[in-house]
């Protein structure tokens, strides 16, 4: 009776270390890379390094987030091993306003961002700056980008002093020309404009305009590719910190930084996306 008490415990004591590795996070093998992305570009470009990390004696498993948040607080908990779907300004406002530790280990790609418009042609967008509504995205450091982008194209005057890590409390926005500046989240902005007014324009994520299927070539205009945003607004692929040295996460940036993904993302987005890595 004894002995069947003690094989008793041991399978309770057992089955909890498992569940409490389970609760952690902590079910990645150490030959498992598990990373969250975007679906457009961010897993289409993981998928092109499945092979090669298989080479080298890892099995990357990519997870599909839609949203800019889980991603995040997945790579917190430890259920994922890095994410890749953002730029550092965002990523260093939401470790402000989430109390999380994230940090950026590499740079990857740049997406510009696109002005496109319901039913406005190239002429009217050129010579009336005045009384359109404006569709941007909400989130931090992206309406930041945006108002840029609006302000470079003649549409409002930002105050100075303007940064990339303001938020839109900070901004005072001094000139809007009688345009109605209207915040959305930045996933939802190609139906939201699909559904405006003929003569409203948004300012489009590159990643959210590829999946609706709006080319960089039949926008009115796009982010200056050769500028500072190219760098401060370049998609990054980050980690929990503490682990920025991990193998895993060396062997990643490693087979994402070649010639054959530079390669595929000029060859595949046109434009839509740019390396921001030198071709080896």
């Amino acid at each position: 009776m004894k002995k069947l008490f003690k094989l008793i415990i041991a399978a309770v004591f057992a089955a909890t270390l498992s569940l409490s590795a389970f609760a952690c996070g902590n079910t990645q093998s150490a030959n498992k890379i598990v990373v969250g992305a975007s679906s457009t570009p961010h897993a289409e470009i993981l998928e092109q390094v499945k092979g090669t990390l298989k080479e080298r004696g890892y099995d990357l498993e990519i997870r599909i987030f839609e949203d800019y948040v889980l991603p995040n607080t997945a790579l917190e908990s430890g259920e994922i091993d890095a994410n890749y779907f953002q730029h550092e300004p965002y990523l260093l406002n939401f470790n402000k306003e989430n109390k999380t530790d994230l940090v950026s280990v590499e740079k990857i790609h740049y997406e510009p961002f696109g002005v496109f418009g319901k039913n406005v042609g190239k002429d009217d967008y050129i010579s009336n700056k005045t009384g359109r509504t404006i569709i941007i995205p909400s989130d931090g450091s992206n309406c930041t980008r945006a108002l840029f982008v609006l302000q470079g194209e003649g549409f409002i005057t930002l105050k100075d002093g303007v940064s990339a890590s303001s938020t839109l409390s900070d901004i005072d926005i001094l000139n809007k020309n009688g345009n109605n500046i209207v915040l959305a989240e930045a996933s939802t902005i190609p139906a939201q404009l699909n559904e405006a007014a003929d003569g409203t324009i948004a300012v489009i994520n590159g990643n959210y305009a590829l999946e609706a299927g709006l080319s960089v070539k039949t926008a009115l205009a796009t982010e200056k590719s050769d500028g500072e945003a190219a760098l401060l607004y370049a998609n990054i692929i980050a980690v929990k910190r503490g682990n920025e040295n991990d193998e895993k996460i060396a062997a990643l940036i490693s087979a994402l930084k070649t010639a054959a993904v530079y390669d595929y993302i000029v060859n595949t987005y046109k434009g839509a996306v740019l390396p921001v890595f030198d071709r080896p």
